[in-house]
């Protein structure tokens, strides 16, 4: 573990280092079990367990609890190491090579066409997990985890899934088509053919020889002869002067214009030496069995020289009919569909023009390497699908395998030719210094010594007694619960000291301590709710797929509620026109009175730094539409307008009055999915963006907070 928190807790830190959040003496701990393997648990002994909420957070509480750092039940991902991702430059890369800050291509919806754009990655992270084979209709294979998911011609799915039960949600199957180009082809070794084939066709194309004889006074004559080679795009030129290097021959750079075409100057490189010029003329000679590589370096150099690409059109010119016929002659041999534009006179340009669509125009890239990346630019080009991207196969190897995931500003990425959706960021583990990505999922922090630091914290002279909010961070009855059962003893100690605290949660375990809350509700005010935003289900399986459904939410509430705990339903968020219709409202208000709810209060989302992106990166893949909208309703703040916020306030609390909430027992209750039966119950498994933004935020400016919930 590396950063100066976690110096500090080690054996061998220096006096006067940085404080250590916590005592020395870490123990990590991982366990063969399924619902823990791959995870590594760091056991500390925590210094302090009741925090106080900082100042500036917009919530009605100002203690909490939090037992554990990170969640054991994050969601999983993505792609094998060796995974090529479109870069910025049109190149490729490995997927476990890929870094922040690189420049990468995503895709947004524009109307109703997707179209490829540069993005930027902003996290990159390693995980282990199950590995899934895919193989689409035209070879393409891609390795992924269950959960990972790409677009399809019918929007996102998940590699692996169920038509029924707990594990239903849109997955593969042999009718999907996936949207993009297919697999990438590899990109060129860079062998002496490869280097000859691009001098022949760069020279040949951009360069220039002359001789010229000159009489010296008094001497005799002698022939000046010299090399030249001129471009404006003068990212080929580095290429060029590497290769006449490893060839033998020096060049000397110099500006041949100050200002050419389009007011840019373009750059050249020379050589003067007789035997220079003579190697030159070696290395232009037409070979008379050109092998791939000689192909794939020549069609390269003639693409920097003589090509452009635009509109969808790749197209290669020259008034050389020699050098038309090798261009010719080389497409055909790397197997590319071509047709020929001719001109009507003998000194005007013949073009060879590129067919097949953007997948063959990716393919040519790829295949041959061109050096200036300016001209291999796809941005704005439209992304579609075709019978050549169906699914063929998606197969369990019934192995775990190290796999990788970014994250981008688009919220997606382009995987060996397909268009793949990345996870989102988890920022909160970065105040340990770890990682957002795999130890947010694998590296748990474990305060083991919760129980009794809080009982001690709880008799200190300076504690006034004052509320404890828990699960306002992290969901304290998250899936290590199951396993380490630190509420039962921090729950204990609350009710010895008859402190008044609340819990939020989502999971479904709080249920293992009713007997606990009641004791403790007897003599101390205890505040129980779970939160569910919205019981639209098919919004729920976008927003937040991996957590119980909302029904399975408001039967727990309902248990408590007939085990006289009062429990009470905070619709968090409110999605401003996602979950925010009458309709919707209505819905969610009568299913929470039925389940006995205590109270429903609504919370409108909030968009804090860093979930503010994640979020609006989603909506443009999903909600293209909604986009403008929420730069209207939110501008540069982060929270809706308070007149939205009390118009939301305003309904629920008129169909709170209409359905009874908080008068009537809770009905018959069943929950419409199978039981959990992983380790600790049915948890959640937020989605990593809405772990962000459905965590308790505070309630709107104005709103009614009197249910005693914090």
């Amino acid at each position: 573990m590396a950063g100066v928190r976690w110096d500090a807790i080690r054996e061998d830190a220096e006096p006067g280092q940085a404080q250590a959040l916590f005592e020395r003496g870490a123990v990590a701990r991982s366990f063969d079990t399924p619902g823990f393997r791959g995870m590594t648990f760091y056991e500390v002994r925590a210094r302090s367990v009741i925090n106080k909420v900082p100042e500036a957070s917009r919530v009605p509480f100002r203690w909490t609890i939090n037992p554990y750092r990170g969640c054991s039940h994050a969601c999983t991902y993505c792609l094998v190491g060796v995974t090529p991702i479109l870069m910025g430059d049109g190149r490729t890369k490995p997927m476990a090579e890929v870094r922040v800050g690189d420049a990468v291509y995503g895709t947004v919806r524009r109307g109703s066409l997707r179209r490829y754009v540069l993005t930027q990655v902003l996290a990159h992270w390693e995980t282990t997990r199950p590995a899934h084979l895919v193989v689409l209709a035209d070879g393409t294979r891609l390795l992924a985890s269950g959960e990972h998911r790409f677009l399809t011609s019918r929007g996102w799915k998940h590699v692996s899934g169920a038509e029924q039960g707990a594990a239903r949600r849109p997955h593969l199957t042999a009718s999907s088509e996936l949207l993009g180009v297919g697999a990438f082809a590899d990109q060129p070794k860079e062998s002496a053919d490869y280097r000859r084939g691009y001098l022949c066709g760069v020279m040949r194309g951009d360069g220039s020889m002359w001789t010229a004889r000159r009489r010296l006074a008094g001497g005799p004559a002698r022939d000046d002869q010299q090399f030249l080679l001129a471009q404006i795009d003068s990212e080929g030129l580095p290429r060029t002067r590497d290769y006449l290097a490893r060839a033998g021959m020096d060049t000397t750079d110099f500006t041949f214009a100050e200002q050419a075409d389009a007011g840019r100057q373009m750059l050249a490189i020379r050589a003067c030496a007789r035997d220079s010029v003579r190697l030159v003329e070696r290395l232009i000679r037409w070979p008379r069995e050109p092998g791939a590589d000689w192909q794939k370096g020549f069609l390269a150099a003639m693409f920097d020289a003589e090509g452009s690409y635009g509109d969808g059109i790749l197209r290669i010119g020259s008034t050389d009919p020699d050098m038309i016929a090798w261009t010719l002659s080389c497409l055909t041999a790397l197997r590319f569909d071509t047709t020929t534009d001719r001109p009507d006179r003998p000194d005007e340009r013949t073009w060879v023009r590129l067919r097949g669509g953007l997948r063959e125009v990716l393919r040519f890239f790829h295949t041959t390497d061109p050096a200036i990346t300016g001209k291999r630019c796809i941005e704005g080009a439209v992304i579609k699908g075709g019978a050549e991207l169906r699914v063929a196969q998606v197969e369990s190897l019934g192995v775990e395998m190290p796999m990788y995931d970014i994250t981008t500003g688009t919220g997606d990425f382009i995987a060996n030719g397909v268009v793949s959706h990345n996870c989102f960021a988890r920022n909160t583990h970065k105040y340990l210094d770890l990682d957002a990505g795999h130890d947010f999922d694998s590296k748990i922090v474990v305060k083991v010594n919760a129980p009794e630091v809080v009982r001690k914290e709880l008799a200190a002279p300076r504690w006034r007694g004052e509320h404890i909010a828990m699960g306002t961070n992290v969901d304290c009855y998250q899936r290590a619960e199951g396993r380490y059962q630190l509420m039962p003893g921090i729950l204990t100690a609350l009710r010895d000291a008859a402190n008044p605290f609340s819990i939020l949660t989502k999971g479904t375990l709080i249920l293992r301590d009713k007997e606990l809350l009641a004791e403790a509700s007897q003599i101390t005010d205890v505040g129980l709710a779970v939160s569910v935003g919205c019981a639209d289900e098919d919004l729920w399986r976008t927003l937040e797929p991996g957590t119980p459904s909302p029904l399975r939410r408001l039967a727990a509430c309902a248990e408590l509620a007939r085990s006289g705990l009062p429990c009470a339903v905070l619709m968090g968020p409110v999605v401003p026109f996602l979950s925010d219709s009458p309709g919707q409202l209505a819905r969610t208000v009568r299913l929470a009175a039925e389940a006995g709810a205590r109270s429903v209060t609504p919370i409108v989302l909030h968009l804090r730094p860093g979930a503010r992106e994640w979020f609006l990166a989603w909506l443009g893949e999903h909600h293209p539409e909604l986009v403008s909208r929420y730069a209207e309703l939110y501008g540069r703040g982060a929270y809706a307008p308070q007149a939205y916020q009390r118009r939301i306030a305003g309904q629920v609390a008129s169909l709170a009055q209409r359905y009874r909430v908080g008068h009537d027992s809770p009905k018959r209750w069943r929950a419409s999915e199978p039981r959990d039966k992983s380790p600790g119950g049915a948890q959640e498994r937020t989605y990593p963006l809405m772990r962000q933004v459905t965590q308790v935020t505070g309630p709107a400016p104005g709103a009614d907070m009197q249910l005693r919930l914090f």
